[in-house]
């Protein structure tokens, strides 16, 4: 079995470099065929939502709504249930596909066998 990627983005555009770099990984390891888990909390929720991506402008970055896209195409995406209510973030508000759970269904991802984890 191979292992997945359970990645979770803690960060907004206010820290424009650490989001693109997780953004970033997680995109390349869903185009190299990672089984990939994003977890989008504090600010990052509003990446879930259709219209919110935000343009950080970083020279020699990916532009992050491409990043985005790649990653809800190919991966799985799951909004904190807390971080999403706390911004009045609602299930009929985030992408299709996107899942809204809270702190059991991340530890049962991160914990489970085979699973690389990895905070940013």
């Amino acid at each position: 079995m191979a292992r997945r990627l359970v990645l979770k983005v803690t960060c907004g555009a206010d820290d424009a470099e650490k989001l693109s770099q997780a953004l970033t990984v997680a995109a390349t390891a869903v185009a190299s065929g990672i089984d990939v888990s994003l977890w989008l909390t504090g600010d990052a929720t509003w990446l879930a939502v259709p219209g919110r991506v935000p343009d950080l402008g970083l020279e020699g970055a990916a532009p992050l709504s491409s990043l985005v896209e790649s990653v809800l195409a190919g991966g799985r995406t799951t909004v904190c249930t807390q971080c999403a209510a706390r911004r009045g973030i609602t299930t009929d508000d985030v992408a299709s596909g996107v899942r809204v759970a809270g702190a059991a269904s991340f530890l049962e991802e991160v914990l489970a066998d085979d699973v690389q984890a990895l905070v940013y």
